[in-house]
């Protein structure tokens, strides 16, 4: 009884505050999330000492590269974290006038009513977040920004491979509200590493307003399965790059080096490679020698065997050759969020086949055609472009691009609270301008509907 009193108090906690940011104007909130961006800035020495704490237990309990990637800070990443909150700080106006839609209502629409109705529709906060996530330190800062910006106080819950990390970002960031005359619960923690306590916060209806998870697939099912607390769904990227058989090679590799190895362990990197068959023995062995080179083992079908096979003979992978990093595809591999240095390789007749495929296997995150160079394609019915264009049921669908743009600060967003691959209420990046909902507001002179 006590873990679950501790928890709903909290919530209790958040909910109160949240009442004291009802009404805060525009530039309020701006002030509040620089001066926790300030915050970070100023106090980054005792966040990184907090990390290194979270880095050696990971390191010690055999976590992979990946989730270290996530967890790991440095002066860079909590920079970063500051310059998002920044930036989201300076997106437009999310309650101000221009944000309010106002008609009337008169006779001519309920006959028989005297004079008219004013309604205006205006949003508002939802009220109390509650975020729940994995291995990523710098997702107390985000959600925390976004949350304020857009007038909600938030209960945190970061995974606890993090905990150090985010009790010091929580502790700074609420010390920073403080120190601006608001309620430091603005921004809570729930700092226990009970999965029980977490359960319990998705039971609090009625407290919370809305639930956001943020991580693994399993992590997000258990809250889709588990609370009763309305969730926003975020979902794991299996995102794909189709190489059609329009497309220039030099420009392909780029985009798929990039959108496989610059970052494995975050859900906008690429985890399967379709090729066009038309252009397979062409392409295949140089971009399958790049990819081995980095280290990047490949799970191939069998005409990917074969050029892998052709690359070896022709000298074209030099000092790492493709095969030594090369397994069979199984039917797993074409559903497989890797998070690491490996990636499926899939040869397909064509842009039908390969919509089906990524329709079929795709998590409704990131999908990319690389094509003709020429964007003027794009605009043409019927073209490959267009079709994956239209076709591709994702949150986010690219023409020669890589799929490591989707991210709040890359569209301009602020920093994220996360990518939702559900359709209701969001999809896709979302932050401050998306945790909203509306109410109408209806001012009369006394009627009475006839």
């Amino acid at each position: 009884m006590g873990m679950q009193e501790d928890v709903r108090n909290l919530a209790l906690r958040a909910k109160k505050a949240s009442r004291k940011l009802t009404g805060m104007g525009e530039d309020a909130l701006r002030e509040a999330v620089c001066a926790m961006a300030a915050a970070l800035e100023k106090r980054s020495a005792e966040i990184l000492a907090a990390n290194a704490l979270d880095m050696r237990a990971g390191e010690s309990s055999g976590m992979s590269a990946g989730l270290l990637d996530r967890l790991r800070l440095d002066e860079g990443r909590v920079k970063g974290m500051a310059d998002g909150l920044r930036a989201q700080a300076a997106t437009p106006d999310i309650f101000g006038p221009d944000q309010t839609d106002v008609r009337t209502i008169g006779n001519a629409t309920i006959p028989g009513l005297e004079g008219v109705l004013r309604i205006a529709r205006t949003p508002v906060p939802l009220g109390v977040v509650a975020m729940v996530y994995e291995a990523r330190p710098n997702v107390t800062a985000d959600a925390a920004g976004a949350c304020l910006r857009s007038g909600n106080a938030c209960v945190l819950r970061g995974g606890s491979q993090a905990i150090n990390s985010n009790r010091a970002i929580a502790t700074i960031l609420r010390d920073a509200l403080e120190a601006m005359g608001l309620p430091a619960d603005c921004v809570c923690l729930l700092d226990s590493t009970d999965r029980a306590a977490t359960d319990e916060l998705m039971r609090l209806r009625g407290i919370v307003d809305v639930l956001v998870p943020r991580g693994g697939a399993g992590l997000i099912r258990h809250c889709v399965e588990t609370s009763l607390v309305p969730v926003i769904e975020t979902g794991t990227g299996n995102c794909h790059i189709y190489v059609n058989e329009s497309a220039e090679f030099y420009m392909a590799r780029r985009i798929v080096m990039n959108a496989k190895t610059q970052r494995v362990g975050v859900c906008n990197a690429a985890e399967t490679l379709l090729v066009d068959e038309a252009i397979a023995k062409d392409f295949l062995p140089r971009m399958l020698s790049e990819l081995a080179a980095a280290g990047v083992t490949i799970h191939g079908d069998a005409t990917a065997r074969a050029c892998a096979a052709a690359a070896d003979a022709e000298g074209v992978s030099g000092e790492a050759p493709v095969l030594a990093h090369f397994v069979d595809a199984t039917e797993e591999d074409w559903a497989t969020e890797y998070l690491s240095m490996d990636i499926a390789v899939h040869v397909v007749s064509g842009v039908d086949e390969a919509i089906e495929h990524v329709n079929s296997y795709g998590t409704g995150h990131s999908e990319c055609i690389v094509t003709s160079p020429d964007y003027a394609e794009c605009a043409s019915d019927g073209t490959p472009a267009a079709r994956f264009l239209d076709e591709v049921d994702a949150a986010a669908v690219y023409v020669n691009a890589s799929t490591r743009f989707t991210d709040g600060g890359c569209f301009g967003l602020g920093a994220e609270i996360g990518i939702s691959t559900q359709k209701l209420h969001v999809r896709g990046p979302f932050a401050a301008e998306s945790l909203i909902t509306h109410k109408y507001q209806v001012t009369g002179q006394g009627q009475v509907r006839p």
